[in-house]
C-alpha cells in the first residue's frame, strides 16, 4: 500500500493491568474499575495494549491500529469487529463499530 495511517488520532491511557494481561499488542477489555485484561474469543474490545510495565498497561483507545485478522480479508468501510479465535480481529455483529481502512487475509488496519 502506498499510504500510511500510523499516528492518526492516537490516544493512549494508562490502566492497571490484571493478571491475564502479560504482553503488549493484544486487544483488551475493562475487567474492574480502572483495570484492563486480555480479551478472549467473543469479547468486544475497548482498545489495544501498546505497552506493559510494572503492573500498568498503556492502552490505545483511538486512532489507527493494525492487528492480526482471524479470517479472510475483511472488507473496508464501517464494520463491527470483536475478538475471534487466537485473539485476532474478527467481524462480529455485536462487536465495536470501526472504520476498516485496509486489510489482507492475515491483517486488518482500522480506526478505533
Amino acid at each position: 500500500m502506498n499510504v500510511n495511517f500510523n499516528g492518526y488520532g492516537e490516544n493512549v491511557l494508562t490502566f492497571i493491568a490484571d493478571s491475564s494481561l502479560t504482553e503488549p499488542g493484544v486487544f483488551v477489555k475493562m475487567t474492574a474499575d480502572g483495570t484492563v485484561g486480555k480479551c478472549s474469543s467473543g469479547d468486544v474490545f475497548c482498545g489495544v495494549c501498546v505497552g506493559l510495565r510494572g503492573g500498568y498497561a498503556a492502552v490505545q483507545l483511538s486512532g489507527y491500529v493494525n492487528m492480526p485478522a482471524a479470517s479472510a480479508k475483511i472488507a473496508v468501510g464501517y464494520k463491527k469487529l470483536g475478538v475471534g479465535d487466537g485473539g485476532k480481529a474478527a467481524v462480529n455483529t455485536s462487536g465495536r463499530e470501526v472504520l476498516v481502512l485496509d486489510s489482507t487475509a492475515t491483517e486488518v488496519g482500522f480506526i478505533l
